[in-house]
Formats: C-alpha cells, sequence, structure tokens
C-alpha cells in the first residue's frame, strides 16, 4: 500500500505543474485591468501605467507566471491588490466558513443519503421504493438558490427558529452555538448531493443483489437486514466511495451560490469578489488551492477504493 501511495503521489506533480500554468494564464485572460479598477474612471493612463509597474502586470506573462512558481513553490500566493494582506491570510478568513459548511453538508449527505438508499434498494418496485426515488430525482432538479430562499422564507421568516445570513466565527460569542447559522446553508447544498448519493447507493446495491454471493447468504437463512447490510450495501461502497470523495471535493466549488444567498463570508464568495476587482492574486490563490484540494480528496478516494476492492493491484 505504501508504494502504491507513493506512485500515485509522484503522478499529482505533472498534474499541479500543469494545472499551476493553466490556473495563471486563464486568470490573466479575463477582461479588465486591476490598476485601473483600483484607481477608478479618473485614473489618468499614466497613473495605470506606473501601478501596472509596481504591481508587476507590466512584464511578459511567462515571467509572471515564474516569478508567481517560484513563490507558490515557497508558500508564498503573493499578495492581495485589493485588500493589500497576503493571500493565504485573505483565503483563511473565508476558509473557516467553507470548510465548516462542506463538513455540515456531508453530516446531512450521510443522514439521508445512507439510509434512504438502503430502503429504497430494499424494497425494489415497491411504493417506497418509487417514493423515495421521485423525491431524489425532484430534489436533484431543484435550483439551490431556489431552495434556499424558501428555506429561509419557512424557517426564518415565517417560524423564526434558524438565522437567515451571515456566519460569526466559532471562536466569537456563542462558540460552538454558531453553527446554527450554517444550518439551513448546509441543507441546501446537501438536498441536491444526497439525492445523487440516493441513487446511487440504490443503484449500486440492486447490482450487488444480483451476484452470487449474496444469493448463497440468502440460501443461508441469513436475516434480510444483515444481508442487505453486510453483503450488500459493505460491497456496493466500493462505487460509492468515489463518489462521496467527488462530492466533498465539489462543495466548495457548488457552494458559491449558497453563501451568495446566506450572505456568508466563505471561500466561494470571496472568488466572485475577487473576480469582480480583477484581484488577480486572491483568484489565482484560490482556484490553486481548490485544485490541490480536488486532487488531495481524489488521491484519499483511490486509497479507500483500493482497501475496499482487493481485486485492485496495488504494484
Amino acid at each position: 500500500m505504501l508504494i502504491y501511495a507513493l506512485r500515485r503521489l509522484l503522478t499529482l506533480i505533472p498534474t499541479l505543474l500543469a494545472a499551476s500554468f493553466l490556473v495563471f494564464m486563464f486568470v490573466h485572460l479575463i477582461p479588465g485591468d486591476p490598476a485601473s479598477i483600483l484607481l477608478g474612471d479618473a485614473a489618468t493612463p499614466e497613473e495605470i501605467a506606473e501601478l501596472s509597474r509596481e504591481l508587476g502586470l507590466s512584464e511578459p506573462l511567462w515571467t509572471q507566471y515564474l516569478l508567481w512558481l517560484g513563490n507558490v513553490l515557497q508558500g508564498d500566493l503573493g499578495t492581495s491588490v485589493f485588500f493589500h494582506e497576503p493571500v493565504l491570510s485573505v483565503i483563511a478568513a473565508g476558509a473557516e466558513t467553507s470548510i465548516l459548511l462542506a463538513v455540515m453538508t456531508m453530516f446531512w449527505i450521510v443522514l439521508f443519503g445512507v439510509p434512504i438508499g438502503i430502503v429504497a434498494a430494499s424494497h425494489h418496485g415497491s411504493w417506497i421504493d418509487q417514493a423515495t426515488s421521485g423525491g431524489a430525482m425532484l430534489f436533484a432538479s431543484v435550483p439551490t438558490f431556489w431552495l434556499g430562499l424558501y428555506l429561509i422564507l419557512i424557517f426564518s421568516v415565517g417560524l423564526g427558529w434558524l438565522p437567515s445570513s451571515g456566519f460569526p466565527s466559532l471562536v466569537d460569542e456563542g462558540g460552538i452555538l454558531n453553527l446554527r447559522y450554517l444550518i439551513l446553508p448546509s441543507l441546501t447544498l446537501a438536498a441536491p448531493n444526497a439525492a445523487l448519493i440516493i441513487r446511487l447507493i440504490r443503484a449500486s446495491m440492486l447490482d450487488v443483489a444480483r451476484e452470487d454471493h449474496v444469493r448463497t447468504a440468502r440460501s443461508k437463512g441469513l436475516h434480510p437486514i444483515r444481508v442487505a447490510i453486510r453483503h450488500i450495501f459493505r460491497n456496493a461502497l466500493i462505487a460509492v466511495a468515489a463518489a462521496f470523495g467527488f462530492t466533498f471535493a465539489t462543495l466548495v466549488s457548488e457552494a458559491v451560490v449558497t453563501e451568495t444567498v446566506f450572505s456568508l463570508p466563505g471561500i466561494g464568495r470571496l472568488v466572485i469578489q475577487s473576480i469582480l476587482r480583477r484581484d488577480y492574486p486572491v483568484i489565482q490563490g484560490v482556484i490553486l488551492i481548490i485544485v490541490v484540494f480536488y486532487l488531495l480528496v481524489n488521491f484519499l478516494v483511490d486509497l479507500a477504493y483500493a482497501g475496499l476492492d482487493p481485486r485492485i493491484s496495488l504494484k
């Protein structure tokens, strides 16, 4: 397993280099000039040119990329053009919200998606199966901004149970109780993703249920619940593991709309604001970190996949 993990890690190096190049070049293709936006419409061409030189934007793109890459390899993502702070500090300010939102969303996905998927597969062809499958299709089709607004209307405006926007840090007054600010956003994000997990678990369990070892377990007189959990669901997890990893990795990028609807100070909202401000260092830093996060999650999924499926070669 160790050799397999090291080989997979080595394959990430060229991927990261290619990703860094693409991220840098595509970001600089965004129309607009940071210097012009910072100085405003009243700035003269000379002032804009001077600020561009100070920001290093007047150098050729290849030179800018190599300088940026060299700094990245030393752990320096640059300085924000708008905030005048290190990019890592700017990202860290929104990381708490995005990470907690992703974790809470995964909690709802596992809490609702896994048992409902098992129930749907165990009652294949019945009205329970039809109801759960139809509900999963409905929630997968509902736009997250629409669902978020209706959750605010019902639980914040109508019932007054939960806050509708913002998120104080866990270190602020209220402590862990501040997590209530993330309940509605996390449910909004969890709904379509839980629907995907429900359908995937159902399909995977139905495929496994047709295999010989399951028929053998049933012929031995084992309890149906034991057969469903130990012999069917356990083997179905091999296919579902990748979906869980991919879902968790995509939550950061999917949270852009949700963070906007609920006014959350997360990374997704930071990206939108940085694009509007043409804050190149922040955009590059956030996207690069998301790419690294994607690759690490996929790496962990590969390891989990290899551990769950003995048929995979570790050589």
